[in-house]
């Protein structure tokens, strides 16, 4: 009996290292690049928060970095702004378990 849970418990884990390797399905939809000017992200801040509108202070809507155009630019900022707000998020979640005198063993 403990042999065949053995036996059981090892086939499940070789089927899941299989499926692990296996080609991943091809979608049928095309990927879509998502392209924001200046003019798309006003419209976003005046939609979302009429009252405060675009803000800018460092105007780097408008700039260009390592000299890719404008659009790759903003992609660029709103993909840096995501990752780091997930990692302050984190830091926050273990200051206060760390406050809170949480201890992992």
């Amino acid at each position: 009996l403990v042999i065949i849970r053995m036996k059981v418990a090892i086939l499940s884990v070789l089927a899941g290292y299989a499926a692990a390797f296996a080609p991943a399905p091809q979608s049928t939809q095309s990927s879509v690049a998502l392209h924001e000017t200046k003019a798309d992200l006003n419209a976003l801040a005046q939609k979302l928060n009429p009252v405060v509108g675009m803000y800018d202070p460092l105007n780097l809507a408008e700039a260009e970095f390592w000299g890719y155009s404008n659009e790759a630019t903003i992609g660029f900022l709103r993909h840096a702004e995501i990752k780091h707000s997930r990692v302050a998020m984190f830091a926050f979640v273990g200051y206060i378990a760390h406050a809170k005198g949480i201890k992992f063993p």
